[in-house]
Formats: C-alpha cells, sequence, structure tokens
C-alpha cells in the first residue's frame, strides 16, 4: 500500500529548526558556503577565455563541456555517497575539484586548448559530486520534521555564497584573472579538508553494507532500476527539468527583455540583487509558514507562481516598479516549492537515497544547462510569445510535481519493506 507524504501536525517554527540544527550539519552548511563564494569557474569560464585570447565560440564550447561533467559528476556522486558515504566523497570530490580547477590557467592558452576540455569535463564533475553527498547527509543529521527546513538552510548557503561570489570576482580580477581559480581551488580544498576534521562518520554506510538486502542491488534488482520503476519520482524528475529550463530564464532571456525594453544594465543588476536579498531574508520564514501545507499543494503552487512571475516580465517590463512586482511574484515562487521540491529525494529509503538525491540534482542540472539555449533560440525565432511557453511549461512542471511528491520516493519502486527501513 503506497504511504503518503504527511506534513507534521505540530508547527516547524525558523528558531525551533536552527535549535534543532546540530553542530556538524552547521560545518557542512559552513563548507557549503566557503565553497560556493569561490565558485569562480563556470560563472567566468567564458570570459577567462576570451581574455586569454580564445574565439567566443571556443569559450562556450568549453563552458558547455563543464556543464555537461557537472551533469555527470552529481551522478557519479550518488553512486559514491552509496558506495563509500557521504563524508568521504565530499573529501575526495572537493580535493579533486581545488586541484583540477587550480591547473585550468595553465591549461588555458590558445595551444593547450583540445587539452583544456577534458580537464574542464573533469573539473565539472569533480565540482559537482559533492552535493547529493551534502544533501544526504544533511538530511540524516536533522530529525524528519526539520528536513525541508534543512533543505532551505542549504538554499541559502548557496544563494548567499552565489551572491557574495560575483563582488569577491570583481575585486580579484583588478589582481589577476588567474587567481579566480587558484582561489576556486583553495575554498575547495578547504572544503575538503574541513569534511575529513570535522563532518561526523557515515552511520548509513555501515548500516546499508550489514542488510544483505542492499549489497549490490535491492532484493537482486539494480537500484537504477528501482527507481526507473518509481513512477511518481519520474512524474518529479520531469517537473525537475522543466521547472529548471524555466527557473533559468531570469537569468537568460530577462536580460535579453529589459534591453529591448530600454532599461540599462544596472536596472537587470538591480532586480538580482532584489531576488538574492529576497531569497536569503525571506525563504526560512515562508518555508515555516507553509510547513503544516500538504507537500504536493506547496510544490505544485510554488512552481506555478515563480513560472508565472517569470513570464510577467515579457509582459510587465515597462517600468521598475512592475519589475519590483515580478520579482517579488518570481521569487516568492521559487521559496515556496524551492525546499520542498529539493527536499523530496530525501524521503527515499537508505539504501537508495543518494542516488534518488543525485537524479533529482542532475535533471535539474541538465535543465539548467539546455535552458539558456533552449529560450535564447527561442526569443530570437518567437519573441515575447516565449513568455507564453513558459507560463504554459510552468503549469505542466506544477502538474507533474503534484502527483511526483504526493508519496515518499520509493513507495512505487517494488522495494521490499525490510530494505526501507
Amino acid at each position: 500500500m503506497a504511504t503518503t507524504t504527511a506534513r507534521t501536525p505540530a508547527a516547524v517554527g525558523v528558531l525551533d529548526s536552527l535549535r534543532a540544527t546540530p553542530t556538524a550539519a552547521r560545518y557542512l552548511l559552513g563548507g557549503v558556503l566557503l565553497n560556493q563564494v569561490g565558485a569562480f569557474v563556470q560563472l567566468f569560464l567564458v570570459l577567462y577565455l576570451v581574455h586569454r585570447g580564445h574565439s567566443v565560440e571556443r569559450a562556450g564550447l568549453c563552458l558547455g563541456i563543464y556543464s555537461l561533467g557537472a551533469v555527470a559528476g552529481t551522478l557519479l556522486g550518488g553512486e559514491l555517497t552509496h558506495r563509500a558515504g557521504a563524508r568521504a566523497t565530499i573529501a575526495v570530490s572537493m580535493a579533486a575539484s581545488g586541484l583540477l580547477v587550480g591547473v585550468m590557467p595553465w591549461l588555458s592558452s590558445t595551444g593547450r586548448y583540445p587539452l583544456l576540455l577534458p580537464f574542464a569535463a573533469l573539473a565539472g564533475a569533480a565540482t559537482m559530486a559533492y552535493r547529493p553527498a551534502a544533501a544526504a547527509m544533511l538530511s540524516d543529521l536533522l530529525p524528519e520534521r526539520h528536513r525541508v527546513m534543512a533543505f532551505s538552510m542549504m538554499r541559502i548557503a548557496l544563494n548567499l555564497g552565489a551572491t557574495i561570489s560575483p563582488l569577491v570576482a570583481a575585486g580579484v580580477i583588478l589582481v589577476a584573472w588567474d587567481l579566480l581559480f587558484w582561489i576556486d581551488g583553495v575554498t575547495a580544498l578547504g572544503y575538503s579538508a574541513l569534511a575529513v576534521a570535522l563532518l561526523p562518520p557515515d552511520r548509513e554506510r555501515h548500516t546499508t553494507r550489514s542488510s544483505p538486502a542492499v549489497a549490490g542491488g535491492v532484493s537482486g534488482h539494480h537500484p537504477y532500476a528501482i527507481l526507473v520503476r518509481d513512477t511518481r519520482f519520474l512524474a518529479y524528475l520531469a517537473a525537475m527539468l522543466l521547472s529548471s529550463v524555466v527557473y533559468v530564464q531570469f537569468t537568460a532571456v530577462v536580460p535579453l527583455k529589459l534591453a529591448v525594453a530600454g532599461h540599462p544594465t544596472v536596472v537587470y543588476s538591480g532586480v538580482l540583487v532584489l531576488a538574492s536579498v529576497i531569497l536569503v531574508a525571506a525563504e526560512l520564514k515562508v518555508t515555516a509558514y507553509v510547513a503544516r501545507w500538504p507537500t504536493s499543494l506547496v510544490a505544485g503552487l510554488g512552481t506555478m507562481v515563480f513560472s508565472l512571475g517569470l513570464a510577467g516580465y515579457g509582459v510587465l517590463s515597462g517600468s521598475v516598479g512592475t519589475l519590483v512586482v515580478c520579482t517579488v511574484v518570481f521569487v516568492t515562487g521559487v521559496m515556496l516549492s524551492g525546499p520542498t521540491m529539493f527536499a523530496h529525494p530525501a524521503t527515499a529509503p537508505a539504501p537508495l537515497k543518494g542516488r534518488y538525491l543525485a537524479a533529482s540534482q542532475a535533471t535539474f542540472g541538465l535543465g539548467s544547462a539546455l535552458g539558456p539555449a533552449v529560450g535564447v533560440l527561442a526569443w530570437a525565432r518567437i519573441g515575447d510569445t516565449v513568455w507564453l511557453f513558459c507560463a504554459a511549461i510552468g503549469v505542466l512542471s506544477a502538474a507533474c510535481a503534484v502527483w511526483g511528491v504526493h508519496e515518499k520516493c520509493g513507495s512505487r519502486s517494488g522495494l521490499p519493506e525490510r530494505a526501507k527501513r
């Protein structure tokens, strides 16, 4: 019989969740923040390579290969989390990321471009492999009733780091472009050292190894075969893919629309800053407020709201005031659905949690990688009609989310009850 994901009847407050956050989880989130503050490569790789004398096409190809490596690395990170444990995965992936990113300036001359491409793919894979491990560890460290709040904290750490990172980079570039890669590498190595020294050993790793139901798969089935049979989770993955394609238009097509509408670049910068400030300041409170709502309602409503908010930029871009309204609506939808959607794979049984988290994050990463190209091409071909497509895709994504998160992960996978516990 299917198990429904029910919200706890007791309210989950921000202070309650902060008090329930153990020291190890604080170290984990601190490492995520540290790593994100130094995450310069993906943001500045194209500009850096053009600065070094490469064509825009070569620079774009290198970024695309880095992004594909990141998607593959996310899946690899889920597998490593299951086999080696979360702490070891974080430590190894961050150490590898630091070393690979650190040597990229040496490979970035025009004569070494063919060698740079495989290193970019490996760097992208190593950089993102820690994400499923960090998510799995965070879900284990906090009680179940605080799980969604925990993922909201992780999102805030990522968003705060993403807000600080470009400001730091602006100063670093004035000194030397190569410092971007070296600082990125040092922060990754710092997170690796933090993981070894301060993060707890993996309890799940020992329990899963002792269970014959999980050795080399579950009940004779490969874990990914189980995942593919989980029809609700497949609908959830469809929602993640579609919503990520819509979400990234905020940084792909929205600036193009604002430029056509006659707004200077500073207006778009202001929109980005406003969105970041709202997310960092209000997401925990919003997550606490909706904690007693049905999970499917939160996921579906939030996805629809941020999609409609994004579409609003295409219709209401005439004045700065309407842009503020669109930004508030867009960010409100992101705050509603984001923590719930990213936390949902953590409801999977312990033997499958790392793989479910990896599949979720890889799907979101794939949509984020494809979305800008799809959005810009659509904008060039059909103009403002692209906003109608964003709204329609958002509604479809919301429908998939409502159906997909209605039950816990694994409830339709055929996983035996003894392996779920």
